[in-house]
């Protein structure tokens, strides 16, 4: 954070960087780096300088290329020019190190007058948002992005009114290599939009997203997808239904508008600026006119939609799918087939499912609360096009796979085969047969068995049911009945803690369907954090499985 909020502990007086601006005391630190209050000896004024932290662990060649993103964004953010968006006055680098050398704003966070006031009141909130909202047009019209827009990234000014949004040390230039190095996760989960999580898009609507939880958690003190875990976070943000806060009920179509799971229905920053004024003019809250926002039905798709919207809103609930567990851990619904959980094991036989190949069907869930109904994801949603380019539930079943570039076919003696990553080996162990990656990252596993008199979703219910005897920490688990190239079939999806500290959460993906009188279970475990691999590995093995 970037104002003056008192000390954490003394600085270095005789520290001084770039020849110019001398620190004086920490104001605070974060994860991208420490705030220091200092003055320009230069110009003899107080600033804020942000020292940025650095990742010992970059070799010196990825530690340049990053001082050099972050010097270059940076600069750009040093362009916009907004009376609620942090100045920045300079930016520096100092025996290697970048830093941002800022205005100091003399007031707290937003988050701290929650903490110390509660939740805010409506009007108040109203006039917050607008300046914000005013803020993030400036920056996505210079192509600016957010991408952590909080209750700690807004300051208050004392003895004024004035609104300043801080903290675009994780910003992305739009079509900029981002900050962090690829693949890793940038901002604050519970203020996350969806298709943030699923890595599959991140534009201005989803700094917009981000103001719309934060508007819930100024009306009521608390951010809507708070939960006790990460995987809780992201299965409140991307698949449980959103409950807004009876507070909000003032600025209910702009909450409900900014928290559209779809972004291209989400409602617009100018749209929700004018219904916010609206608000602060009248005392009412006028409807959006924006014509795909339904505001009580905000994740149910319109039957009236056109074939475009159809396929647009198909895209985005695989991609929530994939979302869904990208922060929870992993365990095997295959384990617990015919009851036999994995015991004793080693721990390569957790993955819940979410088979691309499936249809459409109706949603039962064992272990966790019912989500709203969605569609079955398929893996054309998902990836553009199948493995074989051609939907999965029209292939056949036998034959000979082909294996999409980075994979080879794996012909098992078993009596089955499918598509893996050229680097996995196969591990048999008794009756399942696994595919491990290097370290056993990921474990993609198969088992084969006696169809169930009851069929397979009987089957996953079951082994849902006993999720937490083999699979430590288990929850979020679902089972969703579906089919697999015109059979019936089951997908379990679930989180867990891993078998171990070292190994840490995983997330896994489960299908099971009945094939010429035999039950299949294919699956794939993977480390939160890596669920957009495990989604593209469980896919491609479901979509390219054939029988011997």
């Amino acid at each position: 954070m970037m104002g003056l909020m008192g000390t954490e502990g003394g600085g270095d007086a005789t520290r001084v960087i770039a020849g110019r601006y001398r620190l004086e005391a920490r104001l605070g630190r974060g994860g991208m780096g420490v705030v220091w209050r200092a003055t320009d000896q230069l110009l003899g004024r107080r600033v804020a300088v942000k020292e940025l932290i650095q990742d010992d662990g970059l070799s010196a060649e990825e530690a340049r290329g990053r001082r050099d993103r972050t010097l270059r964004e940076a600069r750009a953010v040093a362009q916009l020019s907004h009376p609620h968006i942090i100045v920045v006055h300079d930016v520096v680098e100092d025996g290697e190190r970048p830093y941002i050398v800022m205005e100091l704003i003399d007031g707290g966070s937003l988050a701290d007058r929650i903490a110390a006031e509660g939740p805010l009141a409506p009007k108040e909130a109203a006039r917050i948002a607008v300046a914000l909202l005013g803020a993030l047009r400036a920056a996505h019209t210079a192509g600016v992005l957010h991408r952590d827009i909080k209750p700690a990234n807004v300051l208050l000014e004392r003895d004024s009114e004035r609104v300043v949004l801080t903290d675009f040390g994780i910003a992305q230039i739009a079509g900029a290599t981002t900050l962090t190095e690829t693949g890793s996760f940038v901002g604050s989960p519970e203020y996350t939009a969806p298709e943030r999580m699923s890595g599959s898009y991140t534009g201005a609507e989803s700094d917009l997203w981000s103001l719309g939880a934060l508007l819930c958690t100024v009306l009521s003190g608390e951010s809507p997808f708070r939960r006790d875990s990460l995987g809780g976070i992201l299965h409140a943000v991307v698949f449980a239904e959103i409950r807004t806060p009876p507070q909000a009920a003032p600025l209910l179509p702009v909450v409900r508008g900014l928290l559209e799971r779809d972004p291209e229905r989400r409602l617009g920053a100018a749209e929700a600026e004018r219904l916010l004024r609206a608000f602060l003019d009248t005392g009412r809250t006028p409807p959006p006119v924006s014509s795909g926002y339904t505001p009580t039905q905000a994740d149910l798709p319109r039957p009236d939609a056109s074939p475009r919207e159809r396929s647009t809103r198909g895209v985005l609930v695989a991609a929530l799918l994939v979302a869904a567990m990208a922060g929870a851990g992993v365990s095997a619904a295959a384990l617990l087939v015919n009851g036999d959980g994995d015991r004793g094991r080693t721990p390569t036989s957790s993955a819940p499912k979410a088979s691309a190949s499936s249809t459409p069907g109706r949603p039962r869930t064992s272990g966790a609360p019912s989500p709203p109904a969605t569609p079955s994801v398929s893996p054309t949603a998902v990836h553009g096009t199948s493995p074989a380019s051609v939907p999965a539930a029209s292939r056949p079943v036998t034959g000979t796979p082909s294996a999409p570039s980075g994979y080879r076919v794996a012909d098992d003696p078993t009596g089955f085969a499918l598509a893996v990553p050229e680097d996995f080996t196969r591990v048999p162990q008794g009756e399942r047969v696994f595919f491990m990656s290097p370290g056993q990252v990921f474990r993609l596993g198969v088992k084969v068995s006696d169809a169930a008199p009851d069929g397979p979703l009987a089957v996953m219910e079951r082994a849902a049911a006993k999720g937490s005897d083999t699979n430590p920490g288990y929850h979020d688990g679902q089972v969703t009945e579906t089919t697999h190239g015109g059979r019936p079939a089951a997908l379990w999806q679930f989180t867990w803690d891993g078998f171990s500290a070292a190994e840490g959460p995983r997330h896994t993906y489960d299908l099971c369907w009945e094939q010429g009188g035999r039950l299949y279970d294919v699956w794939v475990s993977a480390p939160v954090g890596k669920v957009r691999e495990a989604r593209e590995y469980f896919d491609v093995a479901v979509d390219t499985f054939v029988t011997r």
